[in-house]
């Protein structure tokens, strides 16, 4: 019953199990066990998004090299831009949106690449010149899917909107 349910909703964010529990009905849910996002009390944690659409498909893939390894990071913006839309229709469905986030931790495959879009993706995702969350920053070596150049995971609290 519940692989058709996920199949049912296939990338369209929601709730299927529990009122505390979100995700997006995409394979990898099941197979590696978790939920998109959990609510505790007025905190919602998101778990690592990226850049992919509502059939769960790359969005601005990178190209691998013949090791498959990404070779080119000039689609780290629009990967970025992707994956903060992501996380914003999970925030939705708890009633929060970008602006309750208090910490977020970016997981990236090149700090350059990452560096040279980060601010103005961030800031439009924000909608705020200093958008108002702590923010971190990584270099990994690799991430779930190869040709995934980013990954973001955050924390948001309901009622923390700046001010």
């Amino acid at each position: 019953m519940r692989s058709i349910l996920y199949k049912e909703i296939a990338m369209a964010a929601s709730r299927p199990i529990s009122k505390k529990t979100a995700y997006w009905g995409v394979p990898w849910e099941q197979v590696y066990g978790y939920p998109q996002a959990r609510q505790v009390g007025n905190d919602i944690y998101i778990s690592g998004q990226f850049n992919h659409d509502e059939d769960g498909n790359l969005v601005a893939p990178a190209p691998l090299d013949n090791t498959g390894k990404p070779s080119d990071f000039s689609s780290m913006g629009e990967q970025m831009r992707t994956t903060y839309e992501n996380i914003s229709k999970l925030l939705a469905l708890y009633g929060a949106t970008l602006d309750d986030v208090v910490e977020e931790t970016l997981f990236v495959l090149d700090m350059d690449a990452a560096f040279a879009v980060v601010g103005d993706v961030r800031k439009a995702a924000y909608g705020n010149e200093r958008p108002q969350c702590a923010s971190n920053i990584i270099g990994v070596p690799r991430l779930a899917q190869r040709s995934q150049l980013i990954e973001i995971v955050c924390k948001a609290v309901i009622g923390a909107r700046a001010d």
